[in-house]
Parts: C-alpha cells; sequence; structure tokens
C-alpha cells in the first residue's frame, strides 16, 4: 500500500516550521481540517527532539462558533508520536478500502521499498488471500514475466510441496480410520507417494513385472546407487503377530509368512533377471535387493510386540516387515522435518489423533492486558510507535 495521498496532499505549498518560546519544541503553522459557521477544528503540529531523532506530536483544537464568531471554549486533545502514527496508518488503510468497490474482508498490505510488512496481519487470512490472487490468471502470467527472487521460489515450493505431502498424509490416514482394507486403494496410494518409504529411494517405478508370471506391488530405485528394492503390499485388515503360550513368545502370522516366502522367491528372480537389467527395461537394474512387505495395523500395540517385530526383522535376510501404522508415523515424521517453521512453534506435531488439527479458523483478538499508555514526556522510538499502533489496532477491531 502506498502512503496515503489526496488531492491537497498532492498540491505544492510552502510549510513553517518554528522554534517555540522555549527553545524545547517547535511547532507549525495550524490546519484547519474543518470550518463552518458553527464550529471550527485545526491540528497545530510540534516537533518535539528526543535522542533518537525528532518526533512528530500534535494537537487538535476545536470551539463551537454561532454565525462565524467563536462562543464556546477551546476543546483541546494532543496526541504523542505514537498516537499521531497510529492516526497517520489507520486513514491510510481505510483511504485504501474505500477505494474498493463493495464490502466484505480486507487486508491491506503496506509496502516499504518493495517489502510487505506483515506483523499485524493474520497468517491464515494471508495465506487464503494469496491463494486467490496466484489463482487469477493475469497475475499469473505477469509472474511469469517477472524475474522472481531465489527466496521467493524456494518458499512458494517448499510450501507447495509441503501442502502436497500433508494432504497425502491425510489420505492415508483417513483410509485407515475408515476401515478401508482394499488393497488397490493403498497401492495406487505408493505409487504416488514413494517418498513415503524413506528418502533413500526415488520416484518408484511404473514397471512391475521382473518375469513371466511374477509382479510385484512396487519396484523402487536407490537413491546413491539406483538398483531397485521391492515393496509388498497386503491387507491391513490382516493379523501380523501371535502368542505361543507354550514358548511364551511372538511369531509372525500366516499371512505374513505367506507374505515373506513369497517375497524370497520375487528377490530370488528379480536379481537373476535384472543383474543386467530386465530384458525389456535395461534401466531396471536389482543386484540383491531388499523387500519391505506393509501388512495390518499395530496402532493398539504395546512395547512387548514393538520388540518382538524388531527382532524378528534383525533375524531376516533382506527382508523386513511393518505395519501401516508404521508407514504412516513414518509419514508424519518426515511431515515433520519439512513442516515451516512456524507450524513447529505452534505445537503442530503429533498429526494422528487430535481432531480438528487442520482448522484454520483464527480465533477473535482479546484484550488481555490494560491498554499500554505513554505519558507525553517520556520517549518514545519509531518502533514503540509501531508496536503501540499495532496492539491498539488489532484490538480494537468491531465485532460483527
Amino acid at each position: 500500500m502506498d502512503d496515503p495521498d489526496t488531492s491537497l496532499m498532492a498540491s505544492a505549498r510552502a510549510l513553517r516550521r518554528t522554534v517555540a518560546n522555549s527553545g524545547q519544541v517547535a511547532y507549525g503553522d495550524a490546519v484547519i481540517i474543518h470550518d463552518t459557521l458553527a464550529k471550527h477544528i485545526q491540528v497545530v503540529p510540534f516537533y518535539v527532539p528526543r535522542s533518537t531523532g525528532t518526533e512528530l506530536h500534535a494537537k487538535i483544537e476545536y470551539w463551537r462558533k454561532s454565525l462565524g464568531i467563536t462562543i464556546g471554549p477551546v476543546r483541546e486533545l494532543s496526541l504523542n508520536a505514537a498516537d499521531c502514527l497510529a492516526l497517520y496508518r489507520m486513514l491510510g488503510d481505510h483511504l485504501e478500502i474505500s477505494r474498493q468497490d463493495g464490502d466484505g474482508n480486507y487486508i491491506v498490505l503496506r509496502l516499504d521499498d518493495g517489502a510487505v510488512d506483515l506483523t499485524s496481519a493474520d497468517p491464515s487470512e494471508i495465506a487464503g488471500s494469496l491463494v486467490g490472487i496466484l489463482s487469477k490468471p493475469d497475475i499469473a502470467k505477469y509472474l511469469t514475466t517477472r524475474e522472481l527472487g531465489s527466496e521467493l521460489l524456494l518458499g512458494l515450493r517448499s510450501i507447495i510441496r509441503y501442502q502436497e505431502l500433508r494432504s497425502a498424509v491425510d489420505e492415508l490416514r483417513s483410509n485407515l480410520d475408515s476401515g478401508v482394507t482394499d488393497e488397490r486403494t493403498y497401492q495406487a496410494w505408493c505409487d504416488q507417494h514413494s517418498w513415503a518409504f524413506g528418502n533413500a529411494y526415488l520416484v518408484s517405478d511404473t514397471v512391475r513385472t521382473i518375469a513371466v508370471g511374477d509382479q510385484v506391488d512396487a519396484l523402487l530405485p536407490s537413491v546413491s546407487s539406483g538398483l531397485r528394492d521391492i515393496i509388498e503390499l497386503k491387507r491391513p485388515d490382516m493379523s501380523v503377530l501371535l502368542w505361543d503360550n507354550t514358548h511364551r513368545n511372538h511369531y509372525f502370522s500366516q499371512d505374513v509368512s505367506k507374505a515373506i516366502g513369497q517375497c524370497h522367491r520375487y528377490l530370488d528372480v528379480l536379481h537373476e533377471e535384472a543383474a543386467r537389467g530386465l530384458r525389456d527395461h535395461p534401466e531396471v537394474v536389482a543386484y540383491h535387493p531388499r523387500a519391505t512387505i506393509v501388512i495390518g495395523r499395530s496402532r493398539d500395540w504395546g512395547e512387548d510386540r514393538q520388540k518382538a517385530l524388531h527382532g524378528l526383522n534383525a533375524r531376516l535376510n533382506g527382508i523386513s516387515v511393518m505395519t501401516y501404522d508404521h508407514l504412516l508415523a513414518q509419514c508424519e515424521n518426515a511431515l515433520q522435518v519439512l513442516a515451516p517453521s512456524s507450524a513447529v512453534d505452534d505445537g503442530e506435531e503429533g498429526f494422528a489423533g487430535h481432531d480438528g488439527e487442520y482448522e484454520s479458523e483464527p480465533p477473535r483478538a482479546v484484550i488481555t492486558q490494560e491498554p499500554v499508555e505513554y505519558d507525553d514526556d517520556d520517549e518514545i522510538s519509531e518502533e514503540d510507535a509501531a508496536d503501540f499502533y499495532n496492539e491498539m489496532y488489532e484490538h480494537t477491531q468491531p465485532e460483527f
């Protein structure tokens, strides 16, 4: 937002600054802002020297008139530097709003040398407005012709990527919580979000057939070597661990045992067929591949079953078993690492199991302390004056 301008401000005129008799302050000529046969209002500017510079103070004077003759006492209202700054900014903000068509909610962004001051703006409202602005074709076209800074591009890409991952995590959680057991649903999700299996892998291959009659759920290329590993998906309603009362230990269920045997065959076939690249896809190479099986749920597991699965995995060679809850937790951890600092500062952690954690409706501002008052003789810096305005203006908005 530019500084407020009117026809009066745009016209050239001479202003006088005169030292008062005390020699401690200076003042300017009175500015008449209202003068009729019934009343007169004027503002007298004062220039008060401080250690940080000269502050602008003002005195508003008002008196009643009858047929142009003063009939009442002169009433005065003194404004210190913070008051003047608050009044100036308030008038500028609402002057901009008056230039817009129609009623509604407005966000006024103050520009200072190309930078936007967002100190008093609500983040959720700014984000919503930004989405609306960027969705306009004419603005998007204009941005393509501008040389955007690398920091802005990085920031926008990071935010967009974070929101994409967040939506993916929400989708996986929703499928699990609503009891979806169709393996094809999770197959499609993993095809789109192979990042869920860790940053050691690249985007999954579209190739799934490793030999005649053998088709895996996913092939993931390693970041470091490009060699492929296998992902095998089973239904989330399958059992994972059972308890042996005789020997007092956990063991893999029949469903997991079958999946391990299935992966054992896939690993042998892939190692043989893709050592130098698959016949029809020479770019798909595997050498001593590994397999990850995703099966069942573990949301109600205690420490004993968690340890049991860890121990059983440690004794497998080239194959590991995880549940869909482990996959979800792995995704949420990656999401926290990528989250903007504000999300972490606001305590956005432990995403699962919190109703309404993504609500964006901000609470109304409430005054929690007495308004800050400044004595006319106190020194006040520009920063303090700005803070004063932000507090005063933010907490005095009318409730509709």
